[in-house]
């Protein structure tokens, strides 16, 4: 197998991919039934559920890593300690988070300043992080062997429960108002989490009966536990960083937009439509970053303590070329295509496509930003990463507190900021790693070939978009087949513009 990298990440970006689509499917009802007021009461408490994800998700990484490096050398025993240790560490820090949800909910509304109507969203993910803690910790274990099938099925699962019951719950509780409804859809997140968790629970044992028969974990667990927690620590600073970027915009938008002389209903509205609806169509192309994030890490992990610098470096600048190849169609389609794309997935409620417009400028740095993150992680340089997004994160907070509360800029001030945000930390997280690991990315080569297809497909899909509406008469049908042939322009230009590299990255997946 000459390129697991490769592999790992379609298995992962198909996952991600079907996840996220799930996840539009699980918004449209959602947005249908409770409206964009109803999504701001459910999106408010979704940052500082994804800001526990940022704490946790340090040790699935640190996991994966360390077991990748002992899969190098084939050490059943240690494999299976760090799996005991990273379940002890991870089931003590669930059950407490879980606990502090449940009986600091009013104070935390009071604390952020938040509507009161989002206590039972709030309430709805409080059991959540249980069942994050402990799915985290046997996705890490099968990255850790780039065995990605079982954290793909496991993905899939959570999200098809997540829409049954979160759809069904908010339904049943609609009736008793809005905000319980969107309770109930918060609810659904932390029941497909439990559902997911048993899923891959019960893998992992039929795995570890079949390929560990017989081996016993060693005896110095306490020194994985200290391995783990020295590693993991600055990977959740770096991801808490990340996920505060959203947080910024959960605490400061609506109260900026207060300041801009929106009432609390409105800036709700617009808070939801930034966060409900352009940022769920926003992570679609981000799932295929971050799927390329979790398959680097084990595989550089690898090759960087078997001291195989020559793949190495090969693999990053390979790495940078595949994210490029992501970002810049996903970027240049949903920046021209927003209103049509939003009108298909929120139909009648479409409002936010201009939003959806601007903020796809940001897609480039930010998948930039998450693969030099990975990059940087799986060479053992964790605080650099930190340091960056921090910067990032200040530049976001100064923006946003200057733009959001004009009226001029509004909701889009809080959109620019993201932008600006992840073009500095991506630009730092690229001059770190010529520093840190002696990699240069030529940035003209790797974004020129995938913007001129992007560019060359756009054309072709707005042309035949115009004239299949004029016939057809069907957005759905003429946006279908306009991003199909979109789809095969931009491969066929890659192909043509680019063909020496793509026949090397088809080639390394044989």
């Amino acid at each position: 197998m000459k390129n697991q990298i490769i592999k790992s990440t379609i298995i992962l970006s198909v996952s991600s991919i079907l996840a996220k689509f799930l996840g539009i499917l699980f918004r449209w009802p959602l947005v249908m039934l409770i409206g964009d007021e109803g999504i701001g009461y459910y999106q408010m408490t979704y940052p500082l559920y994804m800001f526990f994800i940022g704490i946790v998700s340090g040790m699935p990484i640190a996991v994966s890593k360390l077991v990748s490096e002992r899969v190098a050398y084939d050490d059943k025993e240690s494999i299976l300690s760090i799996v005991s240790a990273a379940l002890k560490i991870m089931l003590i820090l669930g059950i407490g988070t879980s606990a502090f949800l449940f009986t600091c909910s009013n104070f935390i509304i009071d604390f952020l300043n938040w509507d009161q109507k989002a206590y039972w969203s709030l309430l709805g993910v409080a059991l959540a992080p249980l069942s994050v803690c402990t799915l985290g910790v046997f996705r890490g274990v099968f990255q850790g062997m780039e065995n990605m099938i079982p954290t793909g099925v496991s993905q899939v699962i959570e999200q098809i429960v997540r829409v049954v019951v979160g759809i069904s719950l908010s339904f049943i509780f609609f009736s008793y108002g809005i905000e319980y409804a969107a309770g109930g859809a918060a609810f659904g997140a932390s029941i497909s989490g439990f559902v997911a968790t048993i899923f891959i629970v019960i893998v992992y044992l039929k795995f570890k009966r079949k390929h560990f028969y017989k081996v016993k974990k060693r005896k110095d667990t306490k020194l994985y536990l200290s391995k783990l927690l020295k590693m993991a620590i600055p990977l959740s600073l770096g991801a808490t960083v990340s996920t505060i970027m959203v947080l910024i915009d959960s605490i400061l938008v609506p109260q900026m937009l207060l300041h801009a002389g929106y009432s609390h209903k409105e800036s709700t509205i617009l808070y939801g439509q930034l966060t409900g609806k352009v940022s769920v169509l926003i992570n679609v192309p981000l799932a295929l970053s971050i799927a390329l994030g979790t398959a680097i890490i084990p595989a550089l992990s690898k090759l960087f303590v078997l001291k195989d610098y020559k793949q190495f470096k090969e693999k990053v600048i390979t790495s940078f070329k595949i994210s490029s190849f992501i970002a810049f169609p996903c970027f240049i389609g949903l920046y021209f295509l927003a209103s049509p794309i939003m009108n298909v997935i929120f139909p009648n409620n479409s409002d936010g496509f201009d939003i959806l417009k601007y903020a796809s400028v940001s897609i480039p740095f930010i998948i930039f930003s998450q693969v030099s993150t990975s990059i940087l992680q799986s060479t053992n340089n964790y605080i650099r990463p930190v340091i960056n997004l921090l910067i990032g994160c200040t530049i976001k907070i100064l923006i946003t507190l200057f733009l959001t509360g004009s009226s001029k800029f509004n909701i889009y001030g809080a959109v620019i900021a993201t932008i600006f945000s992840y073009i500095l930390t991506s630009y730092l997280n690229m001059m770190s790693i010529k520093k840190k690991v002696n990699v240069t990315i030529n940035i003209t080569e790797i974004i020129l070939t995938p913007l001129l297809s992007s560019l060359l497909m756009i054309i072709v899909v707005l042309v035949s978009f115009d004239y299949l509406y004029k016939v057809l008469g069907n957005i759905l049908m003429s946006l279908g087949i306009c991003i199909g042939i979109g789809g095969i322009v931009y491969i066929f230009s890659m192909v043509i513009l680019n063909r020496k590299e793509m026949r090397n990255i088809f080639f390394s997946m044989k």
